[in-house]
């Protein structure tokens, strides 16, 4: 069996993980995102897309994991943002700062339709890597204020990008989605897939024994 060593604290990627029979274990990189991805944005002349930002994060997170941890046999790093356009221009979303942003957020959010995008970087120590970004078009309901308060209220949305989930509390305020919803929770399956055999492992390899 293949071991996956999970470079994210996400409950959420934990558990898609675990439901489709893959036991990873868990170690959180120590990477600066902030300071990473402005370096990154800056040496691409100042602008860089949101499917290319969670990629660059996700790297980081998997190649700062992977040099900890030479003898893992796969190191999996992710990153997920929320692009949004509500007519004023497309905007790049992590987690909210604070409840009154996370407020704020969805009032613009309610009605409308985002993408989320999920970066995913694989490192086989001694063995190459191999990344890809999931992107999935999110429709959101129409809340009323007196939901979105009480939504953020539960703290949900201030532990997400985007200040939303479609696996737990949150999931009644999302009408539908355009594409992997896998990669909306946090780690898209398909895609994992696919890099792997791209370092030559099989996903099945990766199912722990029942």
């Amino acid at each position: 069996m293949t071991t996956l060593l999970l470079a994210s604290a996400s409950p959420a990627r934990l558990a898609t993980l675990r439901s489709a029979g893959v036991r990873p274990d868990v170690r959180v990189s120590d990477v600066d995102e902030p300071a990473v991805l402005t370096a990154a944005v800056l040496g691409a002349g100042g602008t860089m897309p949101a499917a290319e930002q969670v990629l660059v994060l996700a790297r980081a997170k998997a190649e700062d994991v992977a040099a900890h941890a030479p003898s893992a046999d796969v190191v999996l790093g992710c990153d997920s943002m929320l692009e949004l356009d509500d007519g004023s221009g497309p905007d790049v979303l992590g987690k909210p700062a604070d409840a009154a942003d996370a407020v704020a957020r969805w009032r613009r959010m309610r009605g409308r339709s985002g993408v989320l995008h999920t970066g995913h970087w694989l490192v086989r120590p001694g063995g190459g890597e191999a990344g890809g970004t999931s992107s999935t078009v999110v429709h959101f309901a129409d809340l009323a204020d007196d939901e979105i308060e009480a939504y953020v209220a539960t703290g949900e949305p201030l532990v997400v990008a985007g200040a939303f989930t479609v696996d737990g509390l949150g999931g009644a305020f999302v009408t539908a989605i355009e594409g992997d919803y896998h990669g909306v929770v946090g780690v898209s399956l398909p895609l994992v897939r696919v890099l792997l055999a791209e370092l030559g492992l099989a996903w099945t390899d990766l199912w722990a024994p029942r």
